[in-house]
């Protein structure tokens, strides 16, 4: 990658930032473009076109996470984010510990360091709820639609439908394999319930 494309690419990248700190509800492209007084556009070309691999960045926000909080323990967390559309990845009506009820939103499930006075999230996943995944549906036209809300919101096909705790298992192996042996583990009672949603 060019110094010259590697500047613009981190300059958007704090334009986003930035844009997820200001004030407002929306935080979808096209408000807070409107908001930093950009054309959404170059947001949107920076989420959709990212040139690099995520995971050597996660992993040194993890090292820096556990350095400064030097965790006690581990929590699994799912957390609902109130969407108003129905097009950005993973919304449906579900029930989110956040709203208190079902509701229409995103769910992230996540592993936080923790200690009695701070937390951090070390890892974390979108939940797929059935509503978009594809082999969860009963015909062949829910099929096709479920595909192509898919491939419009750029869901890429290894992710699929899995429970919150698969997802919690699967993250407590990954850190395993960047060095981080587990602490004591400990789960929001959100993760206890049984799955509730509604089809969206």
């Amino acid at each position: 990658m060019s110094a010259c494309r590697l500047l613009i690419l981190t300059a958007t990248c704090c334009l986003y930032v930035h844009g997820l700190m200001l004030d407002g509800r929306r935080k979808s492209m096209q408000p807070m473009g409107g908001r930093l007084g950009v054309d959404y556009q170059q947001l949107q070309q920076f989420l959709c076109a990212w040139p690099w691999k995520v995971e050597p960045v996660r992993r040194v926000l993890v090292r820096k996470a556990v350095e400064v909080i030097g965790p006690d323990a581990w929590v699994v967390d799912d957390t609902g984010f109130k969407t108003d559309g129905i097009s950005s990845p993973s919304v449906s009506r579900q029930y989110s510990g956040a709203l208190g009820k079902i509701g229409n939103c995103q769910i992230a499930v996540s592993i936080h360091a923790a200690t009695d006075k701070a937390s951090c999230p070390l890892d974390w996943r979108l939940y797929v709820p059935e509503a978009w995944g594809d082999t969860c549906a009963d015909t062949n036209e829910q099929v096709e639609t479920v595909a192509a809300r898919r491939a419009k919101a750029q869901i890429p096909d290894v992710q699929r439908h899995r429970t919150k705790w698969a997802m919690a298992l699967e993250m407590i192996d990954e850190l395993g394999v960047w060095g981080y042996r587990r602490k004591i583990m400990t789960a929001t009672p959100a993760m206890a319930r049984s799955p509730r949603s509604a089809a969206s």
